[in-house]
């Protein structure tokens, strides 16, 4: 990974600890508490999926620290509790607990994930009262899946946030935001040359207006490096 600080590609996999990348992308004998420190090696940014149903306690957040250098991001996905319990309008507690934990890592801290819930419908003034409580060091990236809430993109984009576009099987991301930073979820379970090329040619002029996180999904083996790996040494 270049040590540059103006590398803005953030290309990673959504996790890292995962017992079936041994002996493919990690060593046989490799211990889970090295996993970070190899993936960091190799790849920019890795998307942090577990804390949304647990919050990282501070021993954890001291150890993604250590391990990984300083041009090193995390997208770290907020707990169900500030997206699903009381969907963007968690009380101060629930919050707190969160993202108090993370302020030693926020230097490291690409961005914060808020993938909220399919049934939750366009709630502009509750967006915009959620966004004026985030401390000033939250990059906030939202994954709205209610289609209500695309008339949000202006808020968003004001606030410096990013919309998150999600590539499926059944879904093709139409075009990326024109502002701000860009973020996709690719949750494809094949991904070959010709579209990882697609992909870098669509990035690459995001990479001019800001950081650019993208992510692809671990399920279905050990593609998921490999592929990041790819879209990375396209996209320079």
């Amino acid at each position: 990974m270049p040590e540059s600080p103006t590398v803005t590609a953030f290309v990673g996999t959504s996790g890292f600890a995962y017992p079936q990348w041994k002996g493919v992308f990690y060593p046989p004998g490799l211990s889970s508490k090295r996993m970070l420190a190899h993936y960091a090696e190799r790849l920019p940014s890795v998307e942090i999926n577990y804390t949304f149903r647990r919050e990282p306690s501070p021993a954890t957040v001291a150890a993604w620290r250590e391990a990984a250098p300083e041009t090193f991001r995390f997208a770290i996905k907020a707990h169900m509790r500030i997206t699903h319990f009381w969907p963007l309008d968690p009380p101060d507690d629930a919050l707190g607990s969160f993202v108090t934990p993370l302020e030693p890592l926020q230097d490291r801290v690409g961005c914060i994930l808020f993938q909220c819930p399919p049934k939750f419908a366009l709630d502009a003034d509750r967006l915009r009262r959620f966004l004026d409580r985030l401390p000033g060091w939250v990059r906030p990236a939202f994954e709205f899946r209610h289609p209500s809430w695309d008339a949000a993109r202006p808020i968003v984009a004001e606030r410096g946030g990013a919309w998150v576009e999600t590539e499926t099987e059944d879904e093709a991301v139409q075009e990326l935001p024109a502002g701000g930073f860009a973020y996709v979820r690719l949750r494809r379970t094949d991904y070959d040359e010709e579209r990882l090329r697609a992909w870098a040619e669509r990035l690459r002029p995001a990479l001019d207006r800001g950081d650019v996180f993208a992510f692809f999904k671990h399920e279905g083996g050990d593609q998921g490096p490999a592929w990041a790996a790819s879209l990375l040494e396209l996209l320079r």
